[in-house]
């Protein structure tokens, strides 16, 4: 049936616009979720800027899977990544963007401390 025929043509066009951008490596997958990246260095309020514009969010973890996903960033491009957490009002607790608690961590010990190593 004609639906039918659309969709695989629309599955087939996916696969292969993924194919290519993860020989690029500016896409990885965890669970059912994509990360992307542009490869290019921005301060924190760009970067939450064009996510939003790709239709996403900033990256944040809530899985050692999902963290490993940012992870191959990090290491592809030898870089920082900034995720979607900030410190709430109490001192040294943080939480998600949209102030949900966090459920899972993965810091060094004494970070997060400001300095990028967390």
């Amino acid at each position: 049936n004609e639906i039918g025929d659309i969709n695989r043509q629309l599955e087939h066009r996916i696969a292969r616009l993924e194919g290519v951008l993860r020989l690029e490596k500016t896409i990885t997958e965890s669970g059912r979720k994509i990360f992307a990246t542009n490869g290019k260095k921005a301060d924190f309020n760009t970067t939450l800027q064009k996510c939003k514009e790709a239709g996403g969010s900033i990256a944040s973890p809530r899985s050692p899977g999902e963290n490993e996903a940012i992870q191959y960033f990090v290491k592809t491009f030898n870089t920082y990544a900034y995720l979607g957490i900030k410190e709430s009002l109490i001192p040294g607790k943080f939480q998600f963007l949209d102030g949900a608690e966090l459920s899972y961590t993965n810091w060094y010990l004494n970070e997060p401390s400001g300095k990028g190593e967390e």
